[in-house]
């Protein structure tokens, strides 16, 4: 049975149209790990309400055609479909034609990574191989790994190791 996670639709939070979507060529073949760098959110309104400002944010002020990230985690481990599977995202430059960009809505240079919020990018991961999304050998990264950025920051940069663990 392929593994589920349940996602909280582009719809449910609000989301506004985006610019373009880019399909990727293929199975993303990286998912590349980052955090929002804003506070935590505690509830399903309040993280809808962040959504949107991060939404606003890349679209207004960086230009972006939509939200940077495919996914987007909270706290409480909910997953937000941000462009979602098998789409070119902006969240990390020169790495995005063949990457899924995951962030952790947060600061995790000074929070560390809920256990929920841990399991549920596992088992979303696990959900991308079994249903065709991502290759079975995937590279991690974080954001560091590929730019100069202190993303995603360094306490969930050192929890990345348990996003591998099957």
């Amino acid at each position: 049975m392929a593994q589920q996670v349940t996602i909280v639709s582009r719809d449910q939070w609000g989301a506004v149209p985006p610019k373009k979507v880019t399909a990727l060529k293929g199975l993303a073949k990286r998912v590349i790990i980052h955090h929002t760098a804003l506070p935590s959110c505690k509830d399903l309104e309040e993280c809808n309400k962040r959504l949107a400002s991060i939404q606003r944010g890349h679209m207004t002020d960086k230009k972006f055609d939509d939200i940077g990230y495919n996914f987007l985690v909270g706290a409480d481990g909910t997953v937000f479909e941000g462009r979602g599977w098998g789409v070119v995202g902006a969240h990390a430059y020169g790495n995005n034609d063949d990457s899924l960009g995951i962030a952790f809505m947060g600061n995790f240079n000074n929070d560390t990574p809920s256990k929920e919020a841990i399991s549920s990018v596992k088992q979303l991961l696990k959900c991308g191989v079994a249903q065709g999304h991502l290759q079975p050998e995937y590279g991690l990264f974080g954001h560091r790994d590929l730019g100069q950025t202190e993303c995603p920051g360094t306490n969930l940069y050192a929890a990345l190791s348990q996003l591998n663990e099957k």
